[in-house]
């Protein structure tokens, strides 16, 4: 059951706006069966900008009902569904605000139109609701009105609904109250990392890593990052999907394809290092660096080239090693040598690896 709602304001500052009509149609998803349309006195005066974009103005709201009196009707009506609006943050936040106002805990399960048309039909201009409306030939009264905005917003979703006919993008795009959903998400997530050396990527909806990290345990990092609560992490959490990561058996491996991948790959959700980069030259031009792989019989390699970092990989025949053409093949070429020179130079004269191998 869904309950399609629009809210018209005062405007005003961010979380100080007061409604001043609400709309409110309960659709099975083929029919309205309920509805409630009501002006409410804001109890403060209406921005001159939304005045002349509503038409509503004080003098109509001087003997409407406050908000606290029409609360109650607003909580039967949307209870056991799911708030759908165009542009549902907006509405949710504004119905909540005002909830929150009187000690009440309003919670419901949001679906936003705008998200789902952007995902159902796709190449439009626009996605405001008057635009899309009319490209889609839906009937359309009482433009920035409460009721009217409502009615327009139930025939788009009847046309969304038939769109996603099985029914996977509607129920994906669902925000949760109670996170139930996101929780069971990023708990599969967590339990899909391995307990590894290695570097992991945090992608979206569309398959864009929003976030990288890396770690001698990237189960525990990742978990770390998944739990947090700060404003940034709470952003990754709600916007993530897949994960995808890569072992390494050496930090040096680790450190080239975290910062490489990085600088290009220029995550939304990550904070990028800036270095003092190292510009002198190796003290030989030629040479494979040897450490240790992801398994006993394997290798982590680096090979460097009139003192450039050629590329980075894994062998695991010592024939592989001994041949420059064969190890030329296997390594991933590095696109940034700058970088990749100042990670593996900083890295060399603080640790040691395995074994170097002069040409």
């Amino acid at each position: 059951m869904y309950a399609i709602v629009d809210i018209e304001t005062t405007g005003g500052k961010y979380n100080e706006e007061g409604i001043t009509e609400v709309a409110i149609y309960k659709f099975d998803g083929h029919e309205i069966v309920d509805q409630f349309i009501s002006l409410v006195n804001p109890e403060k005066d209406i921005q001159e900008f939304v005045v002349r974009l509503t038409g509503i103005n004080n003098a109509m709201l001087r003997n409407a009902p406050k908000f606290y009196e029409i609360a109650k009707r607003i909580i039967e009506i949307t209870e056991n569904c799911t708030i759908v609006a165009h542009n549902a943050s907006f509405d949710y936040r504004i119905l909540k605000m005002e909830f929150d106002r009187l000690g009440y805990d309003f919670q419901r399960n949001t679906l936003c139109t705008v998200e789902l048309s952007q995902e159902l039909i796709k190449d439009e201009n626009s996605y405001s609701l008057g635009k899309l409306t009319k490209s889609l030939g839906i009937p359309m009264s009482n433009r920035h009105r409460a009721s009217g905005d409502a009615l327009a917003t139930v025939h788009l979703f009847k046309i969304l609904l038939e769109k996603d006919t099985q029914k996977s993008i509607i129920n994906k795009a669902i925000k949760y109250f109670d996170k139930k959903y996101e929780k069971e998400k990023l708990k599969k997530m967590i339990e899909e990392m391995p307990e590894a050396l290695g570097v992991f990527y945090i992608h979206d909806a569309n398959g864009t890593v929003i976030f990288m990290g890396k770690h001698k345990n990237m189960k525990s990092e990742l978990n770390r990052v998944l739990m947090k609560t700060s404003k940034r992490a709470l952003k990754i959490q709600t916007k993530a999907q897949t994960i995808s990561f890569d072992t390494f058996g050496t930090e040096i491996l680790v450190r080239l394809k975290y910062y490489l991948e990085l600088d290009k790959l220029s995550p939304k959700y990550n904070f990028k290092k800036k270095f003092k980069l190292l510009y002198d030259d190796f003290n030989h031009p030629d040479f494979l660096i040897i450490d240790k792989g992801r398994i006993v019989e394997e290798h982590g390699i680096i090979l460097v080239e009139n003192n450039e970092i050629v590329g980075f990989g894994h062998t695991n025949l010592a024939f592989q090693e001994q041949h420059l053409p064969i190890l030329r093949k296997l390594v991933t070429p590095i696109e940034n040598n700058v970088l990749a020179k100042h990670l593996v130079k900083s890295y060399l004269t603080k640790n040691r690896v395995s074994k170097i191998i002069r040409f």
